[in-house]
């Protein structure tokens, strides 16, 4: 584990050097004196994951556009319940945002009996920062070369498969769910409190097999550390471009997309959400922000703020329907 939060460390420093180093925006001016301290994000799960990743990178740039600090809080536990309803009890100024993503925001409310917060009543979005598909994983000395190894594997005789993933009702999770239930591949499921720890045990040889966000394993792909079979977007991305999509291998309805993105608590004044939105998309567009995004195979978004609640509405749709079919429960 120590030496998984090492590598991480240093991959997340060198990639917020490179954005220092580019040329420092003029602060954006305040608007009815916001904002005039520290903005707190809470990232609801363990640092070394994608979704602490894609906010530090965000925030790094954010505080040269708003002229102060943007401080990252990372709050895991409960599949991101616990620091998804931090931010939702957290006084609506402005000053406390939440990295949301699918299986917090759209999953989770069907999953859990009782998560703590609703995602439409107890937030307002800001804006979607990416587009991201899922992808499995192996280690690099790992037998498995391709996903019809995988395949093959999961349905010979005494061919057990474990995968991990960042929890119990994480996307990842619910990625595994489909892939048995419409394809046949069966695994089995060892959830895990966040990508960090899951990929530890991927790369010590506890598990076989891990599905995660792009951005929580671009690094180990490039470094030659793990091998990607598949990947769930509907196009090929950044450091994915030669790892094919589970559509292009011939698997219907296997078209996944995560996403990150930043809401604030329910009650913020619109006049502040709004600076939220511009300064963000601000950061998002600098090139060195953008760069780190789609290298980690993502696409950046960017959106409006309307958009985005379309977005989760559609996401809370279609995946409350899929959680019900596979039966998960949490309590």
């Amino acid at each position: 584990m120590l030496a998984q939060l090492k590598f991480t460390a240093a991959s997340l420093c060198c990639a917020l050097l490179a954005v220092h180093g580019a040329t420092s925006a003029q602060p954006m001016p305040q608007v009815g004196g916001f904002p005039n301290q520290a903005i707190k994000f809470v990232s609801p799960f363990p640092a070394g994951g994608g979704n602490d990743a894609t906010t530090r990178f965000v925030t790094t740039r954010l505080s040269d556009i708003t002229g102060q600090s943007a401080i990252v809080d990372n709050r895991g536990g409960a599949g991101g319940n616990i620091g998804a309803k931090a931010v939702a009890d957290a006084k609506p100024d402005g000053y406390t945002v939440l990295t949301g993503q699918v299986s917090l925001m759209a999953v989770n409310p069907t999953l859990y009996a009782s998560p703590g917060f609703d995602p439409l009543k107890n937030f307002l979005p800001i804006t979607q920062i990416n587009a991201a598909p899922l992808v499995l994983v192996v280690p690099s000395n790992s037998p498995l070369k391709s996903f019809a190894d995988l395949a093959a594997q999961t349905k010979a005789p005494g061919g057990r498969v474990t995968y991990a993933t960042p929890g119990n009702g994480t996307l990842s999770h619910l990625v595994g769910v489909v892939l048995e239930k419409d394809s046949g591949i069966g695994m089995t499921h060892v959830p895990y409190k966040g990508a960090a720890p899951a990929i530890t045990d991927l790369l010590g040889g506890q598990v076989d097999v891990l599905i995660t966000s792009t951005a929580s394993v671009s690094s180990f792909i490039q470094n030659g550390k793990m091998r990607a079979l598949a990947v769930t977007s509907p196009r090929r991305i950044g450091v994915f471009t030669k790892v094919p999509t589970l559509e292009e291998l011939g698997y219907k309805n296997t078209t996944f997309e995560d996403w990150y993105g930043f809401f604030a608590p329910a009650g913020t004044p619109p006049e502040r959400v709004a600076y939220l939105h511009d300064s963000i998309v601000r950061a998002l567009k600098t090139p060195e922000v953008s760069k780190l995004i789609t290298d980690g195979g993502s696409e950046v978004v960017g959106n409006t703020s309307a958009a985005f609640a379309t977005q989760l509405k559609a996401d809370i749709a279609r995946w409350s329907r899929v959680v019900k079919l596979s039966g998960a429960k949490l309590d």
